[in-house]
């Protein structure tokens, strides 16, 4: 299968190759940031991470954001990324052959490639600095693992990626890409990305995956075959995302989490892009999908690894306590939402 990510669109869906594949939402814990973008932030106050942020805040924890690289220009992720790698594009016999930045090795930011920073900047963009937007895990770092060129790219790749970032202590791994509908079965005939996510969590990493942004039944893959958190999208109002795949897989291990409406403007998810890409020229956007909604879940897991949590209870914490918004219940299901909307504030409480 040709890996497909939730691509992500400045006014719809945030679905690419592999590709780029939610009542009002209750206010953030007292704007506790000056980062100016922070009101257009419905997406970060609905998960409550700021209310945590007093006891963790990410930091010491590596989310690997396995995507189309980043900008290591952007003023709001400086000092949160690290060195990363480029999978996509390299010479024959020659991976990784770059560090992640978006650019890729012909040095060409595509327009699809803006992806990546936009799902590191809902992890971990800077806070409180005067600038742009806020992370839901600030003191996170990324690291940046291309595996997308121009929004698209291989299953090879991405394995190789996923292990590569498991290998220099990734905690977390964020795939905000996904194959197309109805190929979920070709993962018994190229099961690399299923085995490589497999290989991540024996090495204790939890990886979180979008849903896919084309409103079929099931989780597409690799969040339908592998250990992944499968990760649905919702609106402001938590209303399912009318784009987003339903977040249904056999283990019941999903859940969903703000992804904008794909309306455009302030009811998308508004993060960073890399410099100059963004609205009116600047270096931010409003994207939706549940490539915008799987880096909040990300953002929650660095949370709760950084209150020295295992990978088995960061995941049972973020299942056990998401919230069906329908009926006011925990970790129950529901195939609108999984196993409901993140919650960091109820997630970081949970029993360790």
């Amino acid at each position: 299968m040709t890996p497909t990510t939730p691509r992500t669109t400045r006014t719809l869906l945030a679905t690419g190759a592999i590709a780029l594949l939610a009542v009002a939402s209750a206010p953030g814990a007292q704007a506790a940031t000056n980062d100016p973008l922070y009101p257009k932030l419905w997406g970060l106050q609905m998960t409550g991470a700021e209310q945590v942020w007093p006891t963790t805040t990410g930091e010491g924890v590596t989310v690997a954001v396995v995507d189309t690289g980043v900008d290591f220009s952007q003023p709001d992720l400086q000092g949160r990324l690290l060195q990363g790698a480029t999978f996509a594009g390299c010479p024959e016999g020659q991976k990784p052959c770059g560090n992640g930045d978006w650019k890729g090795v012909d040095g060409v930011g595509q327009d699809p490639d803006v992806h990546g920073t936009h799902v590191s900047g809902t992890v971990a963009a800077v806070r409180d600095n005067g600038i742009g937007v806020a992370g839901v895990a600030p003191d996170a770092r990324i690291l940046p693992v291309k595996v997308l060129e121009d929004g698209s790219g291989t299953n090879a790749d991405v394995a190789s990626g996923i292990r590569w970032a498991a290998d220099r202590g990734a905690k977390v791994i964020n795939l905000s890409l996904g194959g197309l509908p109805g190929t979920q079965l070709l993962s018994l005939v190229d099961p690399s990305v299923t085995q490589a996510i497999s290989y991540a969590r024996d090495k204790g990493a939890l990886t979180v995956a979008a849903a896919g942004n084309t409103s079929t039944v099931l989780c597409n893959d690799p969040a339908f075959s592998s250990e992944a958190i499968c990760v649905g999208a919702v609106d402001r109002n938590k209303n399912k995302a009318y784009y987003s795949e339903l977040p249904v897989k056999l283990d019941l291990n999903s859940m969903a989490a703000p992804g904008g409406a794909g309306t455009g403007g302030d009811n998308d998810i508004w993060s960073t892009v890399p410099r100059g890409t963004g609205t009116d020229g600047g270096d931010y956007a409003p994207f939706a999908g549940t490539s915008m909604a799987t880096p909040h879940v990300a953002g929650v897991a660095a949370l709760l690894f950084g209150q020295g949590r295992s990978v088995d209870n960061v995941q049972a914490s973020l299942l056990s306590t998401a919230v069906d918004p329908l009926l006011g219940t925990r970790g129950g299901y529901n195939p609108l939402y999984g196993r409901g909307i993140v919650d960091a504030v109820a997630a970081a409480n949970a029993p360790r």
